[in-house]
């Protein structure tokens, strides 16, 4: 019976037009994630194929503010391959994040002041449109990666245990 309900949640999520793309596991271990947004992206067409077909890289990505706009650098988006040379994307192009002017300065001010970071976290598609989740992040020490370990590990042994029982 649960695996009936399960399919049917990933149904819904299809309907809503909702699925992962890529996901930055690591940013979640390398930062500790204080706030999250939801941008946009200006994208050109093939950019937009090759995300659809998951030819998507955000591991060394990250976002910058520059004169009022937000940009995703470092980003790598294969090129299309059904595309002629002359009309696709270059792979590592910086692309700009399409979000609100209040959200922007509120970013600003915690990214200058705070010395914080942004780092994307996924993206992903909803309703027909790209989207990236971009997280304002502070950078872990190595004493606070070693407790995320240590976490992640007891919570595993509770699970096997809890299995087991």
């Amino acid at each position: 019976m649960n695996s009936k309900n399960s399919k049917s949640n990933t149904n819904n999520n299809r309907d809503n037009g909702y699925r992962i793309v890529s996901d930055n596991r690591q940013a979640r271990y390398l930062y500790e994630i204080l706030e999250t947004y939801e941008a946009g992206l200006e994208l050109f067409g093939t950019e937009v194929k090759s995300i659809r077909a998951g030819r998507i890289n955000i591991q060394d990505g990250y976002a910058l503010i520059k004169n009022g706009e937000a940009w995703l650098l470092n980003a790598h988006i294969s090129p299309y391959n059904a595309s002629s040379q002359y009309f696709n994307h270059e792979p590592r192009r910086t692309r700009k994040l399409l979000l609100h002017r209040q959200e922007i300065r509120k970013l600003i001010g915690k990214v200058e002041q705070q010395g914080l970071t942004l780092v994307p976290l996924k993206i992903y598609l909803k309703r027909g449109w790209v989207k990236v989740s971009i997280a304002l992040a502070r950078g872990k020490k190595v004493y606070d990666k070693r407790e995320t370990i240590k976490q992640r590990q007891d919570q595993r042994d509770m699970q096997r245990a809890m299995k087991s029982y």
